[in-house]
């Protein structure tokens, strides 16, 4: 975890300063991801759009993977590979942040959803593991050094918390 945390200080840091210029200009936080991935960008939106530590005003964030309606249509009709590039085509605007998680860095539906925000004029922050981000770019790609599932989501989950506390103390004027 402390490797990590090293190795990743200054993406972690960038990303981070995306994130609260977005929710300090009323942007929206998009996140997704799948399966434990789709969990954490979930825990995410939970944390932005309810509290993190704070009761303090709640902050523009939507799971995009918990809608289930707009999944199995999209699903169903599209293909699940366009999965977050629909919504994210629908939902995301210039300045947004569009937030995917993928472990493998190479999941067709969110490297399709990244691609889509960076069209949109949104922010992209890509979570992944050690391959990085495979198939598109992002403006920040934080690649956790390792292979191990586990290992690569405990170090996302922490970099979430550590953005909220970022964002919370920003908009609290404690940053």
């Amino acid at each position: 975890m402390q490797a990590s945390a090293t190795i990743l200080a200054d993406a972690a840091g960038a990303a981070g300063d995306a994130l609260v210029a977005a929710v300090l200009g009323g942007k929206k936080i998009l996140c997704f991801g799948n399966g434990g991935s789709a969990t954490q960008a979930s825990h995410m939106a939970g944390e932005l759009i309810g509290r993190f530590k704070e009761t303090r005003r709640p902050y523009a964030a939507i799971a995009l993977g918990g809608d289930v309606g707009s999944v199995t249509c999209i699903a169903n009709d599209f293909g699940y590979g366009a999965l977050y590039e629909r919504q994210i085509e629908g939902l995301a605007g210039t300045g947004d942040v569009a937030l995917g998680i993928t472990t493998s860095g190479s999941s067709e539906n969110v490297v399709r959803g990244l691609a889509m925000a960076g069209k949109k004029g949104a922010i992209t922050i890509a979570l992944t593991g050690e391959r990085g981000l495979v198939g598109c770019s992002a403006d920040h790609v934080l690649a956790v050094p390792s292979s191990v599932t586990a290992h690569i989501q405990e170090v996302h989950l922490m970099l979430l918390h550590a953005w909220c506390a970022e964002i919370d103390a920003a908009v609290l004027g404690r940053r």
